[in-house]
């Protein structure tokens, strides 16, 4: 092998190796790999959200993952694989909202844990309406951590989302909810 070809491959190789050190031990990512809620605290914004789910009703029913993840292996991984990479570039950067926005794919998620697991309710209450309009998030957007400055990504302009749940600081004219 050539002196030149044995100094990168030996550099990428220690590069991948460094990396992965330094997000498994230091940086703590094998917690991610759990399904222990405290992992989600490793990064500070989220120990507010961490903090109103100690107190919530759900604590005794779900953790971050059981609303947060699908319900199926690939899912779940996937999931966890994509925010933790996006978490660990924002936070790494400094490039963060104030107020976590939730996006569009993770919205999807965790409406369809609330009609997952709240079946029965859900279902009556869609039966008469068309299910397609009707979000729990919408209006039980708070659940699982109440206490925290929770804030959708953005609602509908018809939508009868209660604003004054959400801060003043973080609602605009235009229906959209936090940092623009």
């Amino acid at each position: 092998m050539k002196p030149a070809l044995a100094l990168i491959l030996g550099s990428l190789i220690g590069l991948t190796i460094g990396l992965g050190l330094y997000t498994f031990v230091y940086a703590r990512g094998y917690a991610y790999l759990t399904n222990n809620p405290q992992a989600c605290t490793n990064c500070h914004v989220m120990q507010e959200y961490y903090d109103a789910w100690l107190k919530s009703a759900h604590r005794s029913a779900a953790t971050c993952n059981d609303c947060h993840t699908p319900h199926n292996f690939a899912g779940k991984y996937a999931t966890k694989m994509e925010n933790g990479f996006f978490h660990s570039l924002a936070f790494t950067s400094g490039r963060f909202p104030d107020n976590i926005i939730i996006r569009p794919r993770d919205y999807r998620v965790a409406e369809g844990t609330c009609r997952s697991c709240h079946s029965a309710i859900t279902l009556a209450i869609a039966g008469p309406h068309n299910s397609s309009t009707i979000e729990c998030i919408r209006c039980h957007f708070d659940v699982g951590h109440s206490a925290a400055d929770f804030v959708i990504g953005s609602a509908p302009k018809s939508s009868s989302f209660p604003r004054s749940s959400v801060s003043s600081r973080n609602s605009s004219e235009d229906g959209k909810y936090g940092p623009q």
